[in-house]
């Protein structure tokens, strides 16, 4: 569709030059952002005057009447315009006439385009930070109901010490606590308006920017006419942040797998998050976590994209930009399924407390235990350590754990060794007598769920005022 440079060029735009140029296909998501900048600017026009009052009304019901005919199905968008700004102003004019031609008065489609992605944007980092909200409320009731879940907690993938479950859901608290201060940070420095940038250089028109910032819930106008419409960074800090949340999400999928593995057997997904297969009819499949896992990748390859797309580009726009959108979209969606359906896997699943405390008294995860119980009765603790290495040779010579030695037995390898040994190394003992701040004992996972509560109440949601 040519008309919107048509005066320029004396012969139509080859067709496959046309659709290879064309975004339509992938901007018409826009859609609504689109008409929502339009209206601001409706308005801000006819408050300076550039515009009448009359010429901004029926601007306004043209342009509410194309968002209603759009979302009830009544328009389609069709593919035969170039994008979603050609799109709207064609049907303006169709519907409301001469008046519909003033629209795009001291605008360009530089700023325009530049506008709806950041309000799009805008409008996903906002529904992100809610999922991860909600995510972190799961996590911290699975946390508060298992503070007396005993589990082995593990380093290089090798029973370590013993933890807790709260515990060890506890971590990943802390780190959508941190994906969620991220996305706050994108939010801030991302919310201003590049409207009344122009093509790059502003315009000769009195526009109020400030004014239609304002309308349009931004914090103020941007300071750069090239700036705003030749960088994405905003965009990039997304990607980058949803690529974080994708990551902590694998890493849990991946030890759900593991624990849904016929070895482990700590947790029972739900039949509704889990798939058979179609020859092994013993199969559960933990379907969804593989998933989530595997699209992180996906995610990872939109961030890498855009980087790479916005490294060589010059001041200002250039139409390289076009390709910002299609993998963000795509990386915006399934960060967001991806949310809603480990937020469901984990908020049905079962956990095998017997499985896994019984997981956690084998592995020697009491070993640094009984070595602390040594230093406690004078052993400097090189010596320790090297007594509880040979203790633990012995015990897998014997095919036996440390509680299942006689005091004998203890003793003929260090003196020191006393009855009290198999109170200071139980289960309960191991995890409990860790108090510190942070740490998994009973009191100390108490604190923590506590302070965690009060950040969910008191941490705000992101949305436009």
């Amino acid at each position: 569709m040519a008309d919107l440079w048509g005066g320029r060029f004396t012969k139509d735009t080859d067709q496959m030059v046309y659709e290879f140029n064309a975004s339509i296909n992938f901007d018409k998501k826009l859609y609504k952002q689109d008409i929502q900048g339009s209206m601001a600017h409706v308005k801000m026009l006819a408050k300076q005057n550039i515009l009448t009052e009359s010429d901004k009304e029926v601007i306004l019901k043209g342009l509410q009447s194309i968002l209603e005919d759009v979302e009830n199905g009544t328009l389609v968008i069709d593919m035969k315009y170039e994008d979603i700004h050609s799109f709207v102003e064609a049907n303006l004019i169709d519907r409301v006439g001469e008046a519909g031609k003033r629209l795009h008065t001291g605008r360009s489609r530089n700023d325009q385009v530049a506008l709806d992605m950041r309000l799009y944007t805008r409008e996903q980092v906002e529904r992100t930070d809610l999922l991860v909200k909600t995510l972190m409320n799961t996590i911290l009731k699975t946390m508060e109901e298992n503070v007396e879940t005993y589990m082995p907690g593990f380093t290089h993938l090798q029973k370590a010490q013993p933890t807790t479950l709260a515990h060890h859901y506890g971590a990943y608290f802390e780190m959508f606590k941190r994906d969620r201060e991220r996305l706050h940070d994108i939010y801030k420095r991302m919310n201003y308006c590049p409207l009344g940038a122009g093509a790059l250089a502003g315009t000769t028109y009195p526009l109020d920017r400030n004014y239609t910032a304002k309308l349009l819930g931004f914090y103020g106008p941007t300071l750069n006419s090239m700036d705003s419409v030749s960088d994405r960074d905003y965009l990039i800090e997304f990607l980058a942040a949803m690529a974080t949340i994708m990551m902590h999400l694998s890493r849990f999928s991946e030890e759900i797998i593991i624990w849904n593995s016929n070895e482990y057997q700590f947790v029972e997904i739900d039949d509704a998050y889990s798939t058979g297969s179609s020859i092994m009819p013993q199969k559960k499949n933990p379907d969804i976590a593989e998933l989530v896992r595997g699209k992180t990748g996906r995610v990872y390859g939109a961030l890498m994209s855009l980087l790479t797309t916005m490294k060589g580009i010059p001041l200002a726009y250039n139409k390289d930009m076009q390709e910002d959108k299609e993998m963000a979209f795509d990386a915006m969606e399934n960060v967001q399924n991806c949310l809603i359906l480990f937020n469901g896997m984990i908020e049905t699943m079962k956990f095998r407390e017997d499985k896994m405390a019984k997981s956690a008294l084998g592995g020697f995860t009491n070993a640094t235990d009984a070595a602390d119980y040594l230093v406690n009765k004078g052993v400097p603790f090189r010596d320790a350590h090297g007594i509880i290495g040979r203790l633990v040779l012995y015990c897998i010579e014997k095919n036996c754990a440390i509680d299942d030695l006689s005091l004998d037995e203890l003793k003929d390898i260090s003196e020191v060794f006393e009855k009290d040994i198999y109170e200071a190394i139980s289960l309960e003992t191991c995890v409990e007598k860790r108090l510190t701040i942070g740490a998994p004992g009973m009191d100390a996972m108490r604190e923590v769920i506590a302070i965690n509560k009060e950040y969910l109440k008191s941490f705000p949601e992101l949305s436009v005022k």
